[in-house]
């Protein structure tokens, strides 16, 4: 590589390496909230019929997963309850270990739709193909990375002796995890 080029390339390298250290900080709540918007946006469609391109088999597998009890005209909202006060949840932060435990519970019967009605999310009964439907589903995965790594910076909810909830851990300022055999300390 000729000098110039070697020169650009270290600039540029340097350039996104500060770009990165200055959004580092907010990347964790940028990722929150913008899965949270997702959620208030996909679950307000359901709220108006024939708006959500998922609303037919949404209703069709919950009727399934209820076992039969909570018919369509019900499920519709009550999903579209859920999903925004999911969304509303991870963008404010409020309740958010709740927030992320009803967000995974939802994601469990999302993903049983791949079961549920293999005819709507497979073409042609190959698990190669999915249709507009299954991609819709299938997309999901990326949802739930997001929220696995917003639950991991949540750390671990002890419970110190006497029923009190244990202080937070310290963490590195960069949100690293400790390394093997480093001490953890409590903040005070």
């Amino acid at each position: 590589m000729s000098s110039a080029m070697e020169h650009a390339h270290q600039r540029a390298t340097s350039g996104a390496a500060a770009l990165a250290a200055r959004y580092r900080p907010f990347s964790d709540t940028a990722l929150r909230i913008s899965v949270g918007v997702v959620f208030v946006w996909f679950g307000a469609l359901k709220f108006i019929p024939g708006a959500s391109p998922a609303e037919d088999i949404a209703a069709r597998c919950m009727g399934v997963l209820s076992f039969g009890l909570v018919p369509a005209e019900v499920s519709l909202p009550l999903l579209a309850v859920m999903e925004v006060a999911i969304g509303l949840g991870l963008i404010t932060g409020l309740l958010l270990r709740t927030t992320l435990a009803v967000f995974f519970v939802h994601m469990s019967g999302v993903f049983a739709t791949l079961v549920i009605a293999p005819d709507a999310v497979w073409e042609h009964g190959t698990l190669l193909v999915p249709t507009l439907e299954g991609q819709y589903i299938i997309k999901n995965i990326v949802l739930v990375s997001a929220c696995l790594a917003v639950a991991a910076r949540l750390g671990p909810r002890a419970v110190a002796s006497g029923g009190t909830p244990a202080p937070p851990l310290a963490v590195d300022p960069d949100h690293s995890v400790p390394a093997a055999g480093q001490e953890v300390r409590s903040v005070r």
